[in-house]
Parts: C-alpha cells; structure tokens; sequence
C-alpha cells in the first residue's frame, strides 16, 4: 500500500511534466488527506506523454473508447485523456480536483466509487 510520501516521491522519481499527467482516483484522494493509502496510483495523461512512453517501449493498449492504457510500472498505470474538470497542484503534484474525481467515480459506478464519492462528499462539507 502507498502512502502520500510514497505516491509524491514515486512521482517525482518519474519525472513526468506536470503539465502532461494529473492524478485521479485513490491516489488523488491519499494526496488531498481523503484516505490514508491506496494499492496503486492512476494517472490521467495528455496524448504527448502516452505517444512518449509508448515510443519508449511501455506496455499499452487501446481501451474501448480508442484511448490507451499505458503500464510505466508496478505501482504507476495512465490512461490517456481521462479527465473531468481540471487538475489543481497538491505540493506540486497535479491531480484532478474533487469535482471531477467524483464525476470520474459516478461514471465507474462501481460500489467502491459509490463508498469513496461519499468519503468525498464527507471531506468537502468539513472544508
């Protein structure tokens, strides 16, 4: 499991231009203090970084929708052009704000997005 210092220092050990990836889902919501720890980081990426990585021997493939999943690592997964909203800086790491991060759950519509748009809902109302 990874904790906010290890997601921030896995990042910045990837080196990605922040203007070319944003953090959504579990990891997002570890960096915005929502949980504690996830299993492993989504990152939403621009078409630049996916053609990047993936002209640099990265794993990928293409998702129903014509987009592509891209594997960097055990730990790092992107998947190109997802993003609702836009990204904010958290301690320099871009990640999708919470607006977004629970459009992009309501899509997924699985029961552990249903459990952490209300772990959202509650983080905002004591805001």
């Amino acid at each position: 499991m990874l904790n906010k210092e290890e997601i921030i220092r896995l990042l910045k050990e990837a080196a990605f231009d922040a203007g070319e990836y944003w953090v959504m889902s579990g990891a997002a919501m570890v960096l915005y203090g929502i949980r504690d720890v996830t299993r492993d980081i989504d990152l939403g990426c621009t078409s630049k970084l996916a053609d990047e990585l993936e002209g640099r021997g990265y794993p990928s493939e293409v998702l129903s929708d014509g987009s592509r999943r891209i594997v960097f690592s055990e730990e790092i997964e992107l998947f190109e052009n997802w993003i609702e909203d836009q990204a904010v800086l958290l301690e320099g790491i871009p990640a999708v704000s919470l607006k977004g991060l629970i459009r992009m759950k309501e899509k997924l519509g699985r029961e552990k997005d249903r459990n952490d748009i209300l772990l959202i809902k509650e983080h905002l109302a004591k805001c």
